[in-house]
């Protein structure tokens, strides 16, 4: 998710006077002309050092490639697995969709701005918003990739938190009312929603650029992603600078909800196994009938597949946790700079945890993934007659 990252409003005169500032962060200068331009950050060993930049480098890409490999072999399996095509194997098909979003256009695009930063004594031209000088004395801002990679990546975490809400609720039909989960959670529904979650969730993310002017995405040091920055004047926010704040009020909405769904059905499941406890050891008669004295009874599997869309959630909370302290953070006035990059790439690298979590919890996932690379191993029919 990309976050409201501090500025310093300054004029030109008094621009050099900040080379001495401890820690890099991004900061929009205002000319004298009262037009606001943007400046590349103040950079420090502590932040920008050779060794720190070839450290995060390879960070960036071994956990690119985990992210890809993952959820190439996630959607893999469930495309060629006909029991996965289920409203749920939909779901976990639109997580993995961009998860991998993730892994191919975000993460890449901060690698190559580290490796270009490192090779290249001066930064490109798009970096931090740059302006060049025409012959004719105008100034042209060069196109921001920034505006592209930074929707991407908001857009993607909101379609995870959103499309985690959508599983949580298909698992809790399916625990309280087993016998209507057919007619209540079908295909068509359940491929509407996930339209409209990708198209909500993207809308969102563009949200500062669509409904406001005084926002633009700039690639910042200290995180090294692309963030929202706000367009400061006369050292001051802008007046609607709060519509950073639906960022995190739709995130803990939806991971509210989620955590109250899955008590209502972890309760229900605790209540049923303690029942089928009691008619194990005869303490409760089966006068009910319906066979083991309920007869709206989950699956096994309905509940083996609930606590791991429990699991999907705390997993996914936890990433997400050091982001909403530093949204916080930022609100009260602290930088966080070294901070900041932690809190980014650990959401960054839950994009890689779901094939971990399925892999672990989901004997289906196993068994394709086995088929999978058994059949690629397999030798031509010729060679077997």
């Amino acid at each position: 998710m990309t976050a409201l990252l501090p500025n310093a409003s300054i004029s030109g005169s008094t621009a050099a006077l900040l080379g001495t500032t401890d820690c890099p962060f991004n900061r929009t200068v205002q000319a004298e002309q009262g037009s606001g331009q943007s400046l590349a950050p103040l950079c420090t060993v502590c932040c920008c050092g050779v060794l720190n930049r070839t450290l995060a480098v390879a960070f960036m890409v071994s956990l690119a490639f985990a992210i890809v490999i993952g959820n190439v072999v996630t959607l893999t399996v469930f495309v060629q697995t006909r029991q996965s095509r289920t409203p749920q194997g939909y779901l976990k098909v639109s997580l993995a969709i961009a998860d991998m979003m993730v892994g191919l256009l975000v993460v890449p695009f901060s690698v190559y701005t580290e490796i270009s930063l490192m090779v290249t004594s001066a930064p490109p031209i798009w970096y931090q918003g740059s302006t060049t000088f025409t012959t004719l004395g105008g100034l042209v801002s060069p196109w921001q990739p920034c505006m592209l990679i930074g929707p991407v990546f908001a857009g993607c975490t909101f379609v995870s938190i959103s499309t985690i809400f959508l599983m949580t609720l298909e698992r809790s039909v399916a625990i309280l009312w087993p016998l209507h989960k057919d007619a209540l959670v079908t295909r068509r529904r359940t491929l509407l929603l996930i339209l409209l979650s990708w198209a909500a969730s993207f809308l969102l993310a563009l949200a500062p650029v669509i409904f406001s002017s005084n926002f633009t995405l700039e690639y910042n040091e200290c995180s090294r992603m692309c963030n929202y920055t706000p367009l400061m004047f006369g050292g001051r926010l802008p007046p609607d600078a709060n519509i950073l704040l639906l960022f995190p009020a739709f995130d803990f909405t939806l991971l509210g909800g989620t955590l109250a769904v899955n008590i209502v059905s972890f309760t229900s499941i605790r209540r049923y196994t303690k029942k089928r406890k009691l008619l194990s050891e005869g303490s409760l008669s089966d006068a009910g009938g319906g066979g083991g004295g309920c007869s709206h009874r989950p699956s096994f599997s309905d509940i083996k597949a609930a606590k791991t869309i429990g699991i999907l959630t705390f997993a996914f909370t936890a990433s997400f946790s050091p982001i909403a302290v530093f949204v916080l953070g930022n609100v009260v006035g602290y930088t966080w700079c070294n901070f900041s990059f932690f809190a980014f790439w650990i959401l960054t690298g839950n994009s890689c945890c779901n094939v971990i979590i399925y892999s672990v919890r989901d004997h289906r996932f196993r068994k394709g993934v086995t088929l999978l690379f058994q059949r690629e191993q397999s030798p031509p029919h010729g060679e077997k007659t």
